[in-house]
C-alpha cells in the first residue's frame, strides 16, 4: 500500500487543494511531499530499535505527538494531522471520504532555499543569526517540560543505554566503511569517559538540567526567513523536534545545543559555532562544561553518522546518493574521533 500512496501523492489531483508541482524529498524515517503551499509528511513502516512505525496506528500516534512537540518553537506552521484515504472508486486521496490508509503531518510550506544548512553553503549566515537562535532555544528550555519522569531519560544508565545500541547499530558499518581500529578506540573513549564521570551525570539531573528537548537541532532543521511569504512571516523557524523516542528527546540541555554546535563545525563554521555558544550562555542560566559539551557534540557526531548509514541499506536509495551518503558517514565519524580525543581528562 505504501507505494500506492507514494505514486498518488506524487500527482495533484490526489490533494484537496490546487497543487501544480509536487516535490519528494527522503529521509531515513520519512517521505516529505512538498506542493507548494504546504509539506504533507509520512511516516516509513519501519522499525530501528528506537522507533517503531510498522502500523497505522503507530504512524498516527507519532503524527499527533510530533504536533505536540513541535506547538512552542513553530506551532502556527504545523497545521495538523490528516488522514491519507482510499476512496470507494480505488483512488488515494488526501483529506478525503473513504478507507483510512496512511496519515500526515500537514504544514505550511517555507522556502527551501531559507533552510539553514542551504544558507551555509552560500555563506549567508551571519553572527546575528545564531545569536537569535541560540535565544529562541534558551527561551524554550527555559519553559520545557521537566520532572521525575523526564530525569530518567538523562541519567547514567540511560545514556549508556543510548551509546550501547548507537555502538550495536553501527558495528555493521566497519565491514566495509569505517577503520574498525578508530571505532574502537572512540567506543573505548567515551565508555571511559561516562565511567570517569558518572558523578558528574548524577548532578545534572540533580541541579534539573535534564528537560524535554528539541533533540535534532541541527541546520537541516531550521528556517531563517528573510521575506514573508503568502502564508507565513520573515523570523526563524526551529522544526522537526522528535517526536518518537524520549530517549533521544528528553536530554540535557546542553545534549541540545551540541547538535547545533557540532553542525556548525562540520559545515566549517567555527566562528558561527563560537557566537552561538556564546550567546546561549549569555541567555540562559547554564553552567558552561566545555567538556561535557565535547561529549554531547560527540554523541551528536555519531548519531548523525548512525543515521545519515542507515540511508546506505534503504532499497529507495538509488547508488548515486548512496556514494554522497558514504561520504557524508566518513565525515561525521571522523568528527566524532576528534571531540572523542577531547574526553580524555576528567571532568569534576
Amino acid at each position: 500500500m505504501i507505494n500506492m500512496v507514494l505514486q498518488a501523492l506524487q500527482k495533484p489531483e490526489s490533494y484537496d487543494e490546487d497543487v501544480k508541482k509536487i516535490r519528494l524529498i527522503q529521509t531515513h524515517i520519512s517521505f516529505v511531499f512538498l506542493t507548494g503551499d504546504y509539506v504533507y509528511k509520512i511516516k516509513k513502516p519501519v522499525n530501528f530499535g528506537f522507533l517503531d512505525f510498522t502500523t497505522l496506528e503507530k504512524r498516527k500516534f507519532y503524527c499527533e505527538e510530533e504536533m505536540r512537540v513541535n506547538k512552542a518553537l513553530v506551532g502556527d506552521i504545523y497545521l495538523g494531522v490528516v488522514p491519507i484515504v482510499e476512496t470507494p472508486e480505488g483512488r488515494i486521496k488526501v483529506n478525503d471520504m473513504g478507507r483510512v490508509v496512511e496519515y500526515a503531518v500537514k504544514m505550511i510550506q517555507l522556502p527551501q532555499s531559507a533552510i539553514m544548512s542551504n544558507l551555509l553553503k552560500e555563506n549567508n549566515i551571519y553572527k546575528k543569526d545564531v545569536a537569535e537562535i541560540a535565544k529562541l532555544v534558551a527561551d524554550f528550555h527555559s519553559t520545557a517540560n521537566r520532572g521525575e519522569e523526564i530525569n530518567k531519560y538523562g541519567s547514567y544508565e540511560q545514556i549508556m543505554t543510548n551509546w550501547t545500541q548507537n555502538f550495536e547499530q553501527t558495528e555493521n558499518l566497519t565491514v566495509e566503511y569505517l577503520y574498525k581500529e578508530k571505532y574502537l578506540e572512540l567506543k573505548d573513549r567515551v565508555i571511559n569517559f561516562m565511567d570517569s564521570n558518572k558523578e558528574l551525570f548524577e548532578r545534572r539531573v540533580r541541579e534539573g538540567k535534564i528537560r524535554e528537548c528539541h533533540g535534532d537541532l541541527h541546520s537541516g532543521n531550521i528556517f531563517i526567513v528573510r521575506r514573508p511569504g503568502k502564508l507565513y512571516k520573515s523570523g526563524i523557524y526551529i522544526f522537526d523536534a522528535i517526536e518518537f523516542f524520549k530517549g533521544f528527546s528528553c536530554s540535557d540541555v546542553l545534549a541540545d545545543i551540541a547538535f547545533l554546535s557540532m553542525d556548525l563545525e562540520f559545515n566549517g563554521r567555527d566562528y558561527l559555532d563560537k557566537s552561538f555558544i556564546d550567546a546561549y550562555f549569555e541567555f540562559s542560566d547554564e553552567e558552561k562544561l566545555e567538556n561535557l559539551l565535547d561529549f554531547y557534540k560527540c554523541y551528536r557526531a555519531f548519531v548523525r553518522m548512525k543515521v545519515t548509514g542507515f540511508m546506505l541499506f534503504d532499497e529507495n536509495v538509488d547508488e548515486e546518493e548512496k556514494i554522497e551518503i558514504r561520504g557524508l558517514v566518513k565525515k561525521y565519524f571522523e568528527l566524532a574521533g576528534k571531540y572523542a580525543t577531547l574526553l580524555s581528562i576528567t571532568t569534576h
